[in-house]
């Protein structure tokens, strides 16, 4: 359900915090892990669990998103995906996410209105509510969420379990960020398909679940880079970690893009960030849960990762600082 009418060419300092609060939290639909929502000092979820996974991420205009390449409903909706994805990374269900808005005193109404249109939408969509937070005045539009989930009494599924012998296993999309990111880079706006991709990403939530039901033994959102996070997960576990390019999906919608950018697909496939896939270890002889598919295996202890049995050549993801 959208939020209530906005005064055209109203800003956020004409609206106030109230009226700006109420404007993008009236009306809305709540899950029932939300026992009260929005309007008071601070929420209450539900945690039938007695434990809560928790994970907050920051977003900064011109570092991580850019307003003439996306909506603020795609900017909004990829604030809760970086998020939650670290929910699903743990084995957890989603259940709720507050958030920290800074901007400046002159910011239109209407894009505030779009963040948390997109905000709301995603967080839904992963059977999560947004249930407070909080908005500031600041120089540039910053965007902090933080993300709340219920593991439903399982184990959490960290990066610290995988084994010699273990089966390496992917969900979701690889490369179509990175691929989307170089499409609009050079002042492309398709194959939408591909830019979209970078604009917005889209977890596969279940997936952390159904992993954690299946027996993963480590797990991890692939936020910076395949060969970068599965290297977490080999330094947490003291293991190496075996790629096998020929068991990855490289999309040929990637290949197009690819070819006429001058790029190399799988170089998108195995660094590309972004993507907001799911990545984990599994027991040797496991079935993988559906959408999984393996890509490597765990390997002998303290051996990095390497792809096709060698290292690979160049960086393997995104650096905080210095990229």
């Amino acid at each position: 359900m959208s939020s209530q009418h906005v005064p055209n060419g109203s800003t956020v300092a004409e609206l106030g915090e109230f009226g700006l609060i109420r404007v993008v939290t009236e009306n809305r639909r709540q899950p029932e892990s939300t026992l009260l929502g929005p309007g008071d000092d601070a929420a209450v979820v539900a945690a039938a669990d007695s434990r809560v996974v928790a994970s907050t991420d920051v977003l900064v205009q011109g570092v991580h998103f850019r307003l003439d390449w996306s909506t603020p409903q795609q900017v909004g909706r990829k604030a809760v995906a970086v998020n939650l994805a670290d929910i699903a990374a743990m084995g957890a269900v989603p259940t709720a996410v507050l958030v920290g808005l800074a901007c400046p005193a002159d910011t239109p109404a209407d894009l505030v209105r779009g963040l948390t249109d997109g905000m709301w939408e995603e967080a839904a969509g992963a059977g999560a509510g947004v249930v407070g937070g909080d908005m500031v005045q600041a120089d540039q539009l910053v965007v902090s969420i933080t993300a709340l989930g219920d593991l439903r009494g399982r184990a959490a599924i960290t990066r610290s379990g995988a084994r010699p012998g273990d089966v390496v296993a992917v969900c979701g999309r690889l490369g179509w960020a990175a691929a989307g990111l170089a499409v609009l880079h050079r002042g492309f706006r398709s194959p939408v398909s591909v830019a979209n991709a970078q604009r917005f990403p889209e977890p596969v939530y279940a997936a952390g679940p159904a992993a954690a039901k299946a027996g993963a033994t480590a797990m991890i959102d692939v936020s910076d880079g395949l060969l970068a996070d599965l290297g977490h997960i080999a330094e947490a576990s003291g293991v190496g970690i075996d790629v096998r390019t020929e068991l990855l999906d490289v999309h040929p919608r990637l290949v197009e893009v690819g070819t006429a950018l001058g790029a190399d697909p799988l170089h998108w496939v195995l660094t590309g960030g972004e993507d907001h896939a799911l990545a984990a270890t599994f027991p040797p002889f496991a079935d993988l849960p559906e959408g999984w598919r393996r890509i490597g295996a765990v390997t002998m202890p303290d051996s990095g990762v390497t792809v096709d049995g060698a290292a690979y050549a160049g960086e393997s993801g995104w650096q905080h600082w210095l990229s």
